[in-house]
């Protein structure tokens, strides 16, 4: 998946020359963080967040600050066409809460936290009509193999399975989301082969 699929596009944005109260009002008008700075042929200059204006609100009751004196000139920036796990890591690795989304130098979006999270729930399919088992296997492929027909066998429809890396043992921990049948259905299925149902839901 690419960033274009899950950015927020036709974003709320500031001059650069605005003042700081008008971006707050803004900000508190459309209940938003962030805002990308752009001009008149919207090109990005820059992005400020709630917490960089609100920083300089004291100072600019003594002197008439723009949004230009304290937004950040050059943001982490991404194209649509990034993949969503990189959008991700730079949001992990930088701990900001989001950025803007430039193509040839024009803004096209922005991807938040919010974005990434409703993506990966989405994926994992959280919001549908489904449960969830996590079940400890040995650290075979066939195990896993044995499982989805088990679950495919009982009318059962794999929503998506991700291993939980945290497990600090030989054996490997997945949660796997299914469709079509309750989750106690299904874990007594998997008890009664032998398998270690960790957790239903």
């Amino acid at each position: 998946m690419v960033v274009r699929h899950w950015m927020t596009p036709n974003v709320v944005t500031i001059a650069k020359d605005a003042s700081i109260q008008e971006a707050l009002a803004v900000m508190r008008q459309h209940s938003i963080r962030h805002l990308p700075v752009v001009d008149e042929h919207h090109h990005l200059h820059g992005w400020v967040s709630d917490s960089d204006l609100r920083g300089a609100l004291v100072a600019s009751m003594l002197e008439e600050l723009s949004v230009a004196d304290v937004m950040i000139h050059k943001p982490y920036t991404v194209s649509p066409e990034t993949a969503l796990e990189e959008a991700t890591r730079i949001i992990m690795e930088k701990r900001i809460g989001g950025f803007p989304v430039v193509d040839h130098g024009k803004l096209t979006g922005i991807i938040t936290v919010v974005d990434i999270l409703a993506a990966f729930i989405t994926m994992m399919g959280v919001l549908t009509n489904s449960a969830r088992v996590d079940v400890r296997l040995p650290a075979r492929a066939e195990a896993l193999d044995q499982i989805t027909r088990l679950i495919q066998n009982h009318k059962g429809e794999i929503l998506s399975i991700c291993h939980m890396p945290f497990v600090q043992d030989e054996d490997r921990v997945y949660s796997i989301r299914i469709g079509g049948i309750g989750a106690e259905s299904i874990a007594q299925v998997l008890r009664d082969q032998g398998f270690e149902v960790i957790a239903t839901s």
